[in-house]
């Protein structure tokens, strides 16, 4: 049997009117009360919504899938989707299905011509094909509460001129700090994290292996996230955090490690070893040797004579 199509939201609208909610009172924003959704979402349903949704959830007895990957859910509390992401939210359980929390809606349109329009892409949170929610201490809860209740009382206010522009400051202070804590949790999910990072090494190590390299040549960032089970924006944005450098950095420094090798250990001229590892043009792995080194592959190699 074919896999069911996604079912699309188009408008803010048409998911309260699925939801069984009052209309929004702005048709491009809106604030949701999750205690007020008290049905579970159909099994084996997957969605795609025309807006961004920013979600802080308690009691949420549910499997999400962002992309084709499991959400880890289990202890974080808040997740953001982008327009055009797939996702599925499974019940646990059909017979209770008590949330809590809210649910932030903004249609793109809400943010036309404003410098946020092109600033939310840089948020990563909103582009991982994989990751996990976000973990919020008591603290930590209490200040994006605050601010959600702002934007609330903002959205229950008289529309007025000044209204899309403090709805939108608290927006940008509210993705400021979602931004702040997923990098904290960065470094305090240690284990978890630093899993990651042995496990790209070991899959370093095994791509840099000189049969791997010469019949795949060169791993891309694309190639060790999917390997990995993370999206390329995910790994990168934590190994800076864990290391400093990114996943190409990584994949660079394990490179020269290898050459270095191959210039000291053995009588292979430079163009064999840049086709070795695989490279096609023996110029771009002197040029990038050099840059990582200061030396030339030669120069190298005469220093050990």
């Amino acid at each position: 049997m074919a896999n069911k199509q996604p079912h699309r939201f188009k408008t803010i609208a048409e998911f309260h009117q699925f939801k069984g909610l009052p209309k929004p009172e702005h048709p491009l924003i809106s604030v949701i009360n999750l205690g007020l959704l008290k049905t579970p979402p159909p099994a084996a349903t997957s969605w795609i919504n025309d807006y961004y949704a920013i979600s802080l959830k308690r009691n949420f007895n549910a499997r999400m899938k962002y992309g084709q990957q499991e959400y880890d859910f289990d202890e974080g509390i808040m997740f953001f989707v982008s327009p055009g992401q797939v996702f599925k939210i499974e019940s646990k359980s059909q017979q209770e299905f008590k949330q809590s929390g809210w649910m932030l809606l903004v249609h793109p349109d809400f943010l036309w011509n404003t410098r946020l329009a092109k600033t939310i892409k840089q948020y990563e949170f909103f582009d991982y094909a994989v990751n996990e929610a976000l973990f919020l201490s008591e603290k930590e809860e209490a200040t994006i509460t605050a601010l959600m209740q702002n934007i609330e009382q903002e959205y229950h206010t008289n529309i007025d001129k000044f209204s899309q522009d403090i709805i939108i400051a608290q927006l940008e202070l509210l993705l400021s700090y979602s931004e702040r804590f997923y990098h904290r949790q960065f470094i305090t999910r240690k284990i978890a994290n630093h899993t990651i990072l042995h496990r790209l090494e070991e899959l370093l190590t095994h791509y840099f292996n000189d049969e791997v390299l010469a019949s795949k040549g060169l791993p891309t960032v694309q190639q060790i996230a999917g390997e990995l089970n993370v999206s390329p924006n995910y790994l990168s944005g934590l190994l800076k955090v864990l290391t400093g450098q990114s996943t190409q950095q990584h994949i660079h420094n394990k490179l020269i490690e290898k050459a270095k090798e191959k210039l000291s250990t053995t009588s292979l001229s430079v163009s064999e070893i840049a086709y070795e590892l695989g490279f096609e043009h023996p110029q771009s792995f002197n040029k990038l040797f050099k840059t990582k080194t200061n030396l030339s592959p030669l120069a190298f190699r005469q220093s050990f004579n």
